[in-house]
Parts: structure tokens; sequence; C-alpha cells
């Protein structure tokens, strides 16, 4: 359904009416010079917030990934804006161009292709640029991915952690992944749906068995939550190999109850097969906490027992 201009309004002018104490903060007017990190939907357009739709109407002009992706965004409101591209690829040319329009008083708004703008996206530097010259930063809260991923995972979420995206080889997030594994919360990643196989492999491997769960597709028409175990979903091959759309992984927090030597000793098979016994006994200790010695024997004995 295509979002109506008039519906917001009308939903501002009664609460208007009914917090009759609160009508500064309600009515919108000339926006005052700085950056607003404005938050803009994940999937369904109407996640919007209607002082989102004030600032993108009220500001000097738009800072954007993509002017196509965010063209559609402002047409579904009838904003009619500029539009200037802000990415990955921007250089400190560009970013001072923006710092120095911001230094002689225009008001600026900062979004991304979708969710809350420095959350795995451009933005950082813009933002400690304008720290470091005195310029106002205004953030505009909304949607993102996470939270909401969080509620459909099944998971506890009064701790977690965001760990934003994990490497893309193999070697370089089982690192990522040990820095991890003693953190006492919710894990919770963003991964790309040709990865997130390989990723569950590589966690169990790293992290044991937990409880896992994803969440894809959020408030689009395929939203979609899976649940289950690390050792469940990289034993079935199919589970995950037809995934589309931005996926949420979160992985649940570490058990307290020490590795049994059933449990060392199957680490210690999966290692093996891609490492030596020396590098196979250190990782397994490492991640189980037992004592080098007594891994790297049982390590030997498996190994001699094959």
């Amino acid at each position: 359904m295509k979002p109506h201009r008039k519906i917001p309004y009308i939903v501002a002018r009664m609460t208007t009416l009914i917090h009759s104490t609160d009508t500064d903060d309600m009515q919108p007017g000339p926006l005052a010079p700085g950056l607003y990190l404005v938050s803009t939907p994940i999937g369904n357009l109407r996640d919007i917030t209607l002082r989102a739709i004030d600032i993108l109407e009220g500001c000097d002009c738009v800072i954007c990934e993509d002017t196509r992706v965010t063209a559609k965004l402002l047409n579904a409101y009838n904003i009619k804006k500029k539009m200037v591209v802000y990415n990955d690829h921007s250089d400190d040319a560009d970013r001072d161009k923006i710092l120095g329009h911001l230094e002689n008083g225009k008001a600026l708004a900062l979004v991304t292709d979708a969710g809350t703008p420095l959350v795995s996206d451009p933005g950082y530097k813009l933002v400690h640029g304008c720290f470091d010259r005195g310029i106002a930063v205004v953030p505009v809260p909304g949607a993102n991915a996470v939270l909401p991923a969080l509620q459909l995972g099944g998971l506890p979420c009064d701790k977690f952690l965001f760990a934003g995206f994990l490497p893309s080889k193999s070697t370089a997030r089982k690192t990522a992944l040990t820095a991890l594994k003693t953190v006492p919360a919710t894990l919770a990643f963003y991964e790309s749906p040709n990865r997130v196989a390989e990723t569950v492999i590589d966690a169990l491997e790293v992290l044991g068995d937990r409880p896992v769960a994803m969440a894809r597709e959020i408030t689009k028409l395929h939203e979609q939550a899976k649940h289950g175990t690390l050792a469940a979903w990289a034993a079935d091959e199919t589970l995950l190999g037809t995934l589309k759309g931005e996926i949420v992984l979160m992985i649940g927090a570490p058990v307290n109850a020490p590795a049994t030597e059933d449990d060392i000793a199957a680490a210690l098979k999966r290692a093996m097969t891609t490492m030596s016994v020396k590098d196979a006994a250190a990782h397994v200790a490492a991640m189980t906490g037992a004592q080098k010695k007594t891994v790297y024997d049982l390590a030997l004995t498996l190994k001699n027992g094959q």
C-alpha cells in the first residue's frame, strides 16, 4: 500500500490537541543548522516517523547512499528535495564539501538506503568531522533491523551484542568469532544469504553447539524467522542453501557448564580436518577452556586411531 501523505498530519494535529503541553515539540518549525541522522524504513515504507518526514521536508538537502533508493522514499511522501550522494566510495573532498555547507548554516539530513545511519553504513567520518568543527549532530530515531530481529529470534534479548558483519573469509571469520565466544549475551550479526551456511559451520566449530535463530526480510512481504541449533543447522545441507534477502543471524550466549571429553573430541575432529594436530589442539583448548596438554594428548590419540 502506498503511503498517504494526509494521514500522518491528521494524526499529528490530533496528538497536538490531546497533549497541549507538548505543542512546541509537536509543531514542526524551521530546522536549526546541523546534520540530522534520519532513520528510514528497512522495508515497509510506512515505518517512517512523523519527525523524520518533517526533517526531510524542512532540510536544505538530503545526503544519501543512492539517489535512486532514497527517491522512492521521498516520492512516496511527495517530498521534493535535492539529494547529494555520500557513500563508501566518497573521499575526503566529498566530506569536506558537505562539512562546508554545514558550517555555512545549512540543515542537512543524512540517510542510508535503509535503517539507522552509522549502523553498518557510511557516516562515521562525517559525524566525527562535525564534532571536530563544532557542528550540531541530531539523531532522529527510527527503524533498524537488529531490534525487530531479536523480537523474532526467541533468544534472550535483555543482553545482546550487535557485531555487525563478520569477515567473508573463513579464517578471519573464525578469529572474529573466537574473540566473541565468552561474551555472556546473545550475539547478533548481519549476514549475506550466500555465506550464512558457512558462518553457521564456523560458529559451531568455534563456539560449540548453541541455540541459533535468524530473521530475514524484516517488515517485507516474505518476512521469516527460523530457530534451531548450530549443530542441527550445520548438519542440514539444504536448510540454509536457498535463502534470499537481508539476514540477521543470532547466536545464543555460552553455557557455563564445562566441555565434556566428548565435546572436546568432537571439536578436535572438526578442527583437524583443516588444521594440524598442534594447531587444532591449541584452537580447541582456547575454545573450551580445557588444559592444552590434555587436549593435545587427546588429539594425538584421535589421530593415531584414524
